[in-house]
């Protein structure tokens, strides 16, 4: 279950609201903007609804937590109307900060978490519904392709009709014990919508928070309200206690790409947190295991089959 947002494991340290502490100045206590990032009194725009901008904002405190919660409220918005706006939104926890670059305003080749609110289709040939959410981790060795948006290095996701609502929208982002979920209330419910849960996530601690996004030739104001913290009380085993979480390397047990292709940014076994253990997708060379398998006993089936009915025959001869 997803917190009630009750402020009594809020970590103010790494959380943004309003009323933002030095609002239109260069800086503000606890967070770094750049780009075309502009702070008022009821939001902090990354980008504005014109092309080729891009802006983010970004914690200055490193977060040591290893279960944690982070509910964003944001809104995307612009003139712009059916696929004529973009390009995203972007939730960050890595180890880089201030750095931008090509992906939704910041760097590539990140090490750590991004969440990615994409709301134009690059890629023609997508079956996807966009406005379409995706998770991606990365150790510093994956590319962001824009062109796919994204599909080669998803973790999961879903679609999303978050764009121009005329109520709030949030999302929440739960990372607890190696599961990693995230969680939608964009249709003015009040109630959270699964959108990606999946266990296999290593993340160390030390990484930074920080938002993002970027208009190319098309565009839209990106919008954030708030960004809250929640620290999760959660147990662990006692070996765990001996592990230096600040040298674990972003990972994740196994992904499938679309193309069926299996790959891993590092391989182990999982653990689902219910207690049963977590199998890994079933990959091409398995699939063609499997029909080997069974075409060999079916030829198996048929030699036998056929030695037994000669030797009925001949059997039967005898009695000639």
């Amino acid at each position: 279950e997803l917190t009630d947002g009750n402020s009594e494991h809020l970590k103010r340290e790494h959380s943004l609201m309003k009323p933002y502490q030095g609002a239109g100045s260069a800086a503000m206590p606890l967070w770094d903007f750049q780009g075309s990032t502009m702070v008022t009194s009821q939001y902090v725009r990354l980008t504005p609804d014109e092309r080729s901008r891009e802006g983010s904002i970004w914690n200055r405190v490193p977060c040591f937590l290893k279960d944690w919660e982070l509910h964003v409220h944001f809104k995307i918005h612009g003139a712009g109307k059916k696929n004529l706006h973009g390009d995203g939104l972007a939730l960050w926890y890595t180890q880089e900060r201030l750095t931008p670059g090509p992906v939704f305003g910041s760097k590539d080749n990140f090490h750590g978490l991004a969440i990615f609110l994409d709301t134009y289709p690059n890629d023609e040939a997508t079956e996807r519904v966009f406005p379409y959410i995706s998770a991606m981790v990365n150790n510093g060795s994956l590319t962001y392709e824009h062109s796919k948006d994204g599909r080669w290095t998803e973790l999961a996701g879903c679609s999303a009709d978050l764009r121009n609502q005329n109520h709030d929208t949030f999302l929440a982002v739960r990372y607890s014990r190696g599961r990693l979920t995230v969680m939608t209330d964009v249709e003015d419910k009040n109630e959270w919508k699964n959108c990606i849960d999946i266990a296999g996530v290593q993340l160390p601690t030390g990484y930074f928070f920080g938002a993002s996004a970027g208009t190319g030739d098309l565009s839209d104001n990106h919008d954030i309200i708030s960004m809250k913290l929640f620290q999760l009380m959660v147990e662990h085993p006692v070996e765990d206690e001996t592990v230096d979480w600040t040298k674990i390397e972003p990972s994740v047990s196994l992904l499938k790409s679309p193309k069926g292709e299996c790959w891993a940014l590092q391989t182990y076994n999982v653990d689902d947190p219910t207690g049963n253990f977590r199998s890994g997708p079933l990959t091409g060379w398995k699939v063609f295991l499997l029909l080997l398998c069974a075409l060999l006993g079916i030829i198996v089936c048929a030699v036998v089959g056929a030695v037994v009915f000669q030797k009925r025959q001949e059997r039967n001869k005898r009695f000639y």
